[in-house]
């Protein structure tokens, strides 16, 4: 699929682009239950972004050593190494992306697999009022995301044995995130258009989820160094967010929230933003048309090339519920 196109239709509003990629969408069922039928059998909505240009080729993201990268990459040495010294890990899974590196997003994959704190996107009836979520992993490798998507199966002390279900493919379709300028304040949008499923499809799950054809949301990162007065999310422990290089975290000042300006705030385990819905016409509300490339074969499908024997492809391809 790549990143598609855009277009604008008129002059004003005065939008830049920042980012453009490939956005895909899981949902996980909840705890012990094989299939979901319904948004209250659902546990998790994931978002994973695929930045593929932008502004700047080179995008800074945490250092490899970092947070659940790390941790990966530490196991990965110490089994390649068990015979040799011993590996120390960096990270325990527990703790915020930081540090930093930088990653050419044209010649390099990037990945950025986040958790919805709510179970669907925001309602796009309901515009004033935002969802949280938080970026669980930041990755160059497709095997990470495919793990966090694979099912589990561990112990609790309280109810014993569990299993977690894999995550089900429920869309894909192209991204960018934008600068716009309104009067003399300026905000960021993530803005998407689906390619899959096909618009023939049943879209169910789509719909329950709010995941509709196309949608416009203000994204806000939050300063995780100011405590929020916000009741709408209770947000992160301080140990798993995010520690942004000073020059990051010197543009948040003293804001709770601040805009995704540049995206690069993206690329750190732990940070914590605000989706706040704002269309679901892109062109009437930016004067932005994005273009995908049309119908296409399931065998085109970006998703299922990348991830396909992780999820269930059924709601991706004929949008009904497993």
């Amino acid at each position: 699929m790549g990143q598609g196109e855009e277009m604008k239709t008129r002059p004003e509003p005065k939008v830049e682009i920042q980012e453009r990629g490939e956005i895909f969408f899981f949902y996980r069922p909840k705890v012990e239950r094989e299939e979901a039928h319904s948004a209250d059998d659902v546990q998790r909505l994931y978002i994973v972004l695929r930045p593929e240009s932008g502004e700047r080729a080179v995008e800074e993201k945490q250092a490899s050593d970092s947070g659940k990268e790390g941790e990966k990459r530490s196991k990965s040495d110490e089994e390649g190494d068990r015979d040799q010294k011993k590996v120390e890990h960096v990270g325990d899974g527990t703790e915020g992306g930081h540090g930093s590196e930088e990653v050419n997003i044209e010649k390099q994959p990037l990945l950025r697999f986040i958790v919805m704190g709510r179970k669907s996107l925001p309602d796009p009836s309901k515009r004033s009022r935002p969802y949280w979520g938080f970026v669980e992993i930041v990755t160059t490798k497709v095997e990470d995301i495919k793990t966090a998507l694979k099912g589990e199966e561990y112990d609790t002390a309280t109810r014993g044995h569990r299993r977690n279900s894999p995550a089900r493919a429920l869309a894909e379709g192209i991204y960018r995130i934008l600068r716009h300028e309104a009067g003399r304040k300026t905000h960021t949008h993530l803005v998407y258009k689906l390619e899959f499923p096909p618009e023939d499809a049943d879209g169910e799950p789509q719909e329950c989820l709010n995941v509709e054809r196309e949608g416009s949301f203000v994204i806000q990162i939050k300063n995780p160094g100011q405590k929020s007065s916000t009741a709408y999310f209770r947000g992160l422990q301080s140990k798993r967010r995010a520690v942004f290089p000073a020059h990051l975290q010197g543009q948040l000042g003293q804001l709770r929230f601040g805009p995704a300006d540049p995206p690069d705030f993206l690329n750190y385990e732990g940070c914590e933003f605000l989706l706040i819905s704002a269309s679901d016409d892109i062109d009437e509300e930016l004067g932005l048309e994005l273009e995908t490339e049309g119908e296409r074969e399931e065998k085109c499908s970006d998703l299922m090339e990348m991830f396909g024997d992780a999820a269930s492809s059924r709601p991706l391809l004929s949008g009904t519920w497993i």
